[in-house]
């Protein structure tokens, strides 16, 4: 039995509609089934309720093979609440109930000057170093900054032209489609014979600024695009006004520094570790369709 967390987000979704393709066994823990498809709901086993509550992932992790582990994003709680007071529940379920397996979504830091200093991805290593604790065989699946994190601004680039960050315009970074990430999931979910605990790396195939990124997608839709730099104290603000914590805030104002201090880059491309999607494949599939209409 495969249990998957998460399963109605970007990545927790393709994750299930993978495996149930393949026609493994799933049991999904979700807020809301409602929000799962009819087709979805037919061929897996549901336990509705939240994955840091500890009746629920008491429940859902018996007799499991494997787990599929995400914590929620962040919003009005501390870093240490959203990831590490989540998932100690998880982490006690997983070693009262032998579970063999464990898969997460975690950032690349790990190693690094910046490991102690990155916000949400140091939190997310602790996170990770719970898990592990478990002894169960773990791998964490370490990605850069999301394709869909550009593509969130979509309705500003159709209003205005531009789309917005703290990061410098010229400085090349490291991009993964969350596509890449489930794939690489599912492919170790469903596999029994990997053993061990290790750090995954998902990377996409090409390094790209954030004027690379406006250049791409004014090519592909056929609208003019740029990118338009900001303060990190109009960053920070602008999550602020949104109603984030102050921890989660400054915790991603570090975190972002982080990367544009180099982080992300630290990891090395190898053929193993790069996923299939380009920032210009990603763009034809999601972005063209919203700015090209």
């Amino acid at each position: 039995m495969i249990v998957i967390t998460a399963p109605t987000g970007q990545i927790g979704s393709k994750v299930v509609e993978t495996l149930i393709e393949a026609g493994e066994p799933l049991r999904l823990i979700v807020r809301d089934a409602s929000r799962l498809s009819d087709a979805i709901r037919d061929r897996a086993e549901i336990i509705e309720g939240s994955h840091g509550e500890t009746s629920v992932v008491e429940r859902g992790f018996e007799g499991a093979d494997a787990i599929f582990w995400l914590a929620p994003p962040p919003w009005k709680q501390t870093l240490k609440e959203a990831y590490l007071d989540f998932t100690g529940p998880a982490a006690a379920a997983i070693r009262r109930h032998d579970v063999k397996r464990v898969v997460s979504v975690t950032g690349l830091g790990r190693g690094t000057a910046w490991q102690d200093r990155a916000g949400p991805v140091t939190v997310s290593l602790e996170m990770d170093d719970l898990l592990m604790e478990t002894g169960a065989a773990f791998r964490a699946l370490a990605m850069p900054s999301f394709m869909e994190n550009s593509a969130r601004q979509a309705a500003v680039m159709k209003e205005k032209g531009m789309f917005f960050g703290p990061i410098r315009a010229d400085k090349k970074l490291r991009f993964t489609a969350t596509s890449d990430m489930a794939a690489a999931a599912a492919r170790l979910l469903a596999d029994g014979s990997w053993t061990g605990q290790e750090e995954a790396p998902v990377l996409g195939p090409e390094d790209l600024s954030f004027d690379d990124q406006a250049a791409i997608i004014s090519d592909v839709t056929g609208r003019p695009v740029r990118y338009h730099q900001i303060s990190y104290e109009q960053f920070k603000q602008q999550f602020l006004d949104r109603g984030m914590s102050e921890s989660v805030v400054q915790g991603y104002v570090d975190m972002y520094r982080a990367k544009e201090e180099g982080m992300d880059n630290v990891a090395v491309r190898t053929p193993e570790n790069t996923g299939s999607t380009s920032f210009r494949d990603y763009c034809e599939l999601n972005l063209k369709p919203i700015l090209a209409a």
